[in-house]
């Protein structure tokens, strides 16, 4: 069923337009191969992709702090791996990590095509609890930042999704009203739960299917999303 009276689409980032593990494991690869570490790559990103989820709702909760995410996730996927590193180097692997990632440009399946079905029917924003820097750099090595007409991060708002002043701040910058908004991105706590709590429209995009409230309305394709905008 279609979604009628919007004007405004504001979507996540990483993991719902930007593939973020697929780069991710792209990035860690190229440093591992550079520092020469002899490690099995494929567990250790096994490993990594929980970790980082957990220092990312650390984050989010403001329990840690930027610093401790970047040096701290890093430190424990190599702790569950077992292979030893020391401080210096793992500084310096997140300071290579962070400046090599956005270098990675693979988007999720019909990313482009979504966004040039949206465009002319709406005004489209990006509202992320990434790092000003990365993020933009993400979007321009990706070829899609032509398609927002702002960009809201966190460092901006002062906040980070789900906190409501974030989506404020989108909102405003966006000169867009919140009934005519609506809000699409993968993490049902921060972008989904976060966005109603607000008072904002939502859509869940559950590449996995993981289990969710059935009031929720979720797709699993981006191009799904033509079905319901």
């Amino acid at each position: 069923m279609r979604i009628a009276g919007k004007k405004a689409v504001f979507f996540d980032l990483d993991h719902t337009l930007w593939d973020f593990e697929k780069n991710s494991a792209i990035t860690f690869r190229t440093i591992f191969a550079k520092h020469n570490l002899n490690l099995d790559h494929e567990r250790f990103i096994e490993l990594y992709v929980p970790i980082n989820e957990r220092y990312w709702k650390l984050f989010r909760d403001a329990l840690i702090t930027q610093e401790e995410l970047r040096y701290g996730r890093l430190k424990a996927g190599f702790d569950a791996i077992g292979f030893e590193a020391n401080d210096e180097l793992l500084h310096t692997i997140a300071t290579e990590y962070i400046r090599q990632l956005p270098e990675s440009n693979h988007l999720f399946e019909g990313a482009i095509e979504i966004l040039e079905y949206l465009k002319p029917k709406y005004s489209l924003h990006i509202i992320t609890n990434g790092f000003h820097e990365v993020q933009a750099g993400k979007l321009k090595n990706s070829n899609i930042e032509h398609y927002f007409e702002t960009i809201t991060n966190s460092d901006m708002a002062g906040c980070k999704k789900p906190h409501a002043g974030i989506f404020e701040y989108a909102l405003k910058a966006a000169n867009a009203e919140k009934g005519h908004s609506i809000m699409i991105g993968d993490c049902i706590e921060a972008d989904v739960q976060g966005a109603i709590d607000f008072g904002l429209d939502a859509i869940y995009f559950n590449e996995f299917r993981k289990e969710a409230h059935p009031s929720v309305t979720q797709v699993h394709h981006l191009l799904q999303l033509k079905d319901l905008l």
